[in-house]
């Protein structure tokens, strides 16, 4: 008689599950949010004032552009729970304490966090 052989092996699964999977497609999804954020970004912003852009009397936008600076919240928030979301099913996912620790994740989120609060302090502290 033919003993088939399971999915687990010593402890160790052989074949990746549903959260693994879940796990790296939010991670893939919230790098490449924040990469949209950084291109988003560069266009919201305000222009920088070059000294010849004022000696062309080129006019230079110097606020913030307020419907991308909406989306731009949502991108990055979107970014930071994505990740947040990433490390916690890895966290409770992981069986051995010399698992990898993710440090990637870790900086996104403190970047999206930082990122957050730097265009908050810009956006409400134009005069």
């Amino acid at each position: 008689m033919k003993v088939t052989q399971t999915t687990r092996t010593n402890g160790r699964q052989k074949f990746n599950d549903f959260w693994f999977y879940l796990a790296r497609i939010l991670t893939l999804l919230s790098w490449m949010m924040f990469v949209f954020a950084l291109v988003m970004s560069f266009y919201a912003a305000p222009e920088k004032n070059y000294g010849v852009l004022r000696y062309h009397d080129i006019e230079i936008r110097q606020f913030w552009l307020t419907p991308l600076t909406g989306y731009l919240y949502l991108i990055i928030w979107f970014s930071a729970a994505g990740s947040y979301a990433s490390m916690l099913v890895k966290k409770y996912r992981s069986r051995r304490g010399n698992d990898n620790t993710y440090y990637n994740l870790y900086f996104l989120l403190i970047i999206n966090l930082i990122w957050l609060m730097v265009i908050l302090h810009y956006t409400f502290n134009t005069n």
